[in-house]
């Protein structure tokens, strides 16, 4: 069973909520009525299959930072600038990340229940930080190469002889794209054998915002509580990744909390976003024999190059981490108060003009960009997984097309089932002919 099948509310929708629930504790107004977002509030997490939809262009060109009105005068703004998202992320005194404070006295969901590097401010950010950041430096993550490539030719294999019971056809989604980075996230951070085949069914739900209030108010995350589990245990016996590495390295220091959102957001950082980008990435390079001969036969530089036009042209996380004004402030034209929360959608930032050139709505192998893309964030909070992602693309990609020179979508782009309503942009299924 595909690991997406399961759902099981997240942090994300418990943020939103509470922040709704604020406005109207006193009010007497049954929440099951309330829908989650209202509908141009959904346009950001919506696309047209890998494309987002023209109303993000179009806010870009008329108002690059647009109010959003929620429920009960809540207010958020959505930014699609390039120039201006990156001046939001890059921004470390004028906005907070931090929302245990919204949490407070909301039922089962508590302060307890959030963490991790992307919904934290310093200085306990910068002390966090600096505990994971040696994990993912280019030397460290050098050693995982071989592994991964191991591991890659095993998923193949799977892919082969399931394609070989089912005349010809397989998912690659199931059998490739979310086996190896689920897999290497789970080596990294050094969990239990016995442990994955719980967690495997924990992952992407968290992104999931189809759902109303009600499912997801006073909802406890299951992940979460699977990760402070495995803390503490491993807090009487550490283990050989990195969960057991930073026990031994802090010790009391770090609370249960702290490194259960540290695990929390490398695992959901490092597994469905680059489960995403590789079943993503293919459908992409399927579009024209040329994209999948230059990855299939062209040098690393090629690759190289394949891949960041992937990350910009696809920018899986849809909006980045909310931010929250900490004062009344003039920004870009618009007037925004104290609380109120700025939304940066990636989608529109890396699809800007300004940033990526000519005809920035297309998918362009030899593109050269005038900037860097935003698809990683940017900033304190810039994703501390971006180069095992790159890694993982770099080496999946090529691997993949080598072995199956003639694979081909089994279906119409068409008729994928894309997600419809996620911060994190993916495909449930991905059905593909390995040979004619």
């Amino acid at each position: 069973m595909s690991t997406l099948q399961v759902r099981v509310p997240g942090v994300v929708k418990r943020w939103t909520t509470a922040l709704v629930v604020r406005r109207i504790r006193k009010k007497g107004i049954d929440l099951s009525t309330i829908s989650f977002l209202p509908e141009e509030t959904k346009i950001p997490l919506q696309r047209n299959s890998t494309d987002p939809l023209p109303q993000i262009a179009q806010w870009r060109d008329a108002e690059p930072m647009r109010r959003l009105d929620l429920p009960f005068d809540f207010t958020a703004w959505l930014v699609t600038g390039h120039e201006q998202t990156r001046q939001i992320l890059t921004s470390r005194d004028e906005y907070s990340n931090d929302i245990r404070h919204l949490f407070t006295g909301h039922g089962p969901a508590t302060s307890d229940d959030i963490g991790g590097l992307g919904f934290t401010d310093p200085p306990l950010h910068t002390r966090l930080r600096k505990i994971i950041t040696p994990e993912f430096t280019m030397r460290r993550l050098a050693r995982l190469e071989p592994l991964i490539e191991a591991r890659v030719e095993r998923v193949l294999d799977d892919l082969e002889e399931a394609a070989a019971a089912n005349d010809g056809v397989a998912d690659l989604a199931h059998h490739v794209a979310f086996p190896i980075p689920f897999q290497t996230i789970c080596d990294l951070l050094g969990l239990d054998y016995d442990d994955r085949e719980t967690f495997a069914g924990l992952g992407s739900a968290r992104f999931d915002a189809t759902n109303g209030a009600a499912a997801a108010f006073g909802a406890v995350s299951a992940q979460r509580e699977f990760l402070f589990d495995a803390v503490a245990r491993q807090r009487v016996d550490p283990g050989p990744g990195l969960i057991g590495q930073i026990l031994r390295d802090e010790g009391e220091a770090i609370s249960d909390v702290d490194l259960a959102g540290l695990a929390d957001g490398v695992f959901t950082g490092g597994f469905e976003t680059t489960a995403g980008m590789i079943a993503l990435g293919t459908i992409v390079l399927q579009r024209d024999p040329s994209y999948a001969k230059l990855v299939r036969e062209g040098s690393r530089e090629d690759v190289d190059r394949v891949v960041e036009e992937l990350l910009r042209y696809l920018a899986v996380v849809q909006v980045a981490f909310p931010r929250f004004a900490k004062r009344d402030m003039e920004l870009f034209g618009a007037h925004v108060k104290a609380g109120d929360v700025i939304l940066a959608s990636l989608t529109g930032a890396n699809r800007d003009p300004a940033a990526a050139g000519d005809d920035p709505e297309s998918f362009d192998p030899y593109r050269v960009p005038t900037t860097g893309h935003l698809a990683f964030g940017h900033g304190i909070h810039r994703c501390i997984g971006a180069e095992l992602a790159r890694m993982e693309l770099r080496i999946v990609l090529p691997m993949l097309l080598r072995r199956f020179p003639e694979l081909a979508l089994e279906v119409p782009e068409s008729e994928l089932s894309f997600r419809q309503l996620s911060f994190v942009f993916g495909v449930e299924e991905l059905p593909v002919r390995l040979r004619p």
